[in-house]
């Protein structure tokens, strides 16, 4: 399992060194867990996963990141995550996930997660996934966020290598006065890889906050859609939807924005843009002995690693 949270990129050191709060998950089996002072892990082991609740306590601030591993080894199955996740006021925390399936043929990993972030808490969640080379695999991962007055959110999910799947991002968002909720997704598709990403963010306090950035490349038969909607429902409310998507081949890329203000003193905008790779850094790099497949390779990858 060590082995392939490298293939995530994740470091396995961090798992054994003691130094972390760390858990550790393998289909249903709980393989390592360890606290830190003023984090709790609680978990309960299911028939196709587990069941966990994770708790910061009020005014801690954990200095390292958690790291949380989920994956399978196996090459068919189900793994279930029913996670529940609660910042207390004014602490702290950022956690660096890591969901690998290596040898995925016919797998599937879902995902469903309520989020508590306490008033003027911080959270942050970087989530990198590997689905190995097969595409044989579906992930559903569903999370429910809340965030609390002057509460901060800000999730980062990766999966730019290996094959993708099938998978379906569903989050919704509500902030209250003065939070801030900035969620942000980069997808690599290749082959016939689906991709959907729906996000749903409620700015219901005055002065709330929202960012939503996406950044997907499609290639081969690839197709991705991205249906982002967000709700001016305060005074001075701020949020933007910033869409970016790469086609190249016989892929296709849809995106869908939807804005909804219901407060005149709110503004809430969005921007999207779908095509292919730029011509001129296209040549420029063929100019310097890239082949075109691993110029477009490279520009595409570069796009993903700098959001």
């Amino acid at each position: 399992m060590l082995e392939a949270l490298k293939q995530a990129g994740g470091d396995p050191s961090a798992i054994t060194s003691g130094k972390f709060a760390t858990l550790v998950v393998s289909a249903n089996k709980v393989l390592a867990k360890s606290e830190l002072p003023g984090i709790h892990f609680e978990a309960e082991e299911m028939p196709t996963g587990i069941k966990a609740c994770i708790t910061v306590e009020p005014e801690v601030k954990i200095p390292q990141p958690v790291h949380l591993c989920f994956g399978m080894l196996a090459q068919e199955g189900i793994q279930e995550i029913i996670a529940r996740y609660e910042i207390g006021e004014d602490a702290q925390v950022a956690f660096l996930a890591h969901c690998t399936f290596p040898n995925a043929k016919q797998l599937k990993h879902l995902m469903e997660a309520e989020i508590y972030v306490g008033a003027r808490a911080r959270m942050s969640y970087t989530e990198s996934h590997y689905h190995g080379p097969h595409g044989g695999i579906e992930v559903r991962p569903y999370a429910k966020v809340f965030v609390g007055e002057g509460g901060r959110f800000m999730n980062n999910f990766n999966l730019i290598h290996g094959r993708v799947g099938r998978l379906e991002i569903d989050y919704e968002v509500d902030v209250s006065r003065e939070g801030v909720a900035e969620l942000v997704a980069k997808v690599y598709g290749l082959e016939d890889d689906m991709i959907s990403v729906k996000e749903f963010v409620r700015l219901n306090g005055e002065g709330a906050r929202g960012l939503t950035k996406t950044r997907i490349a499609v290639r081969g038969r690839a197709v991705s859609e991205v249906f982002t909607t967000m709700e001016g429902n305060a005074p001075f409310a701020r949020g933007h939807m910033d869409c970016t998507e790469i086609v190249r081949d016989q892929a296709v890329a849809k995106n869908m924005p939807l804005v909804i203000v219901r407060d005149d003193r709110a503004q809430v905008t969005h921007e999207a843009a779908i095509g292919t790779v730029n011509r001129k850094e296209l040549e420029t790099l063929m100019a310097r002995g890239l082949s075109e497949e691993e110029a477009v390779d490279l520009i595409i990858r570069g796009m993903l690693q700098w959001v």
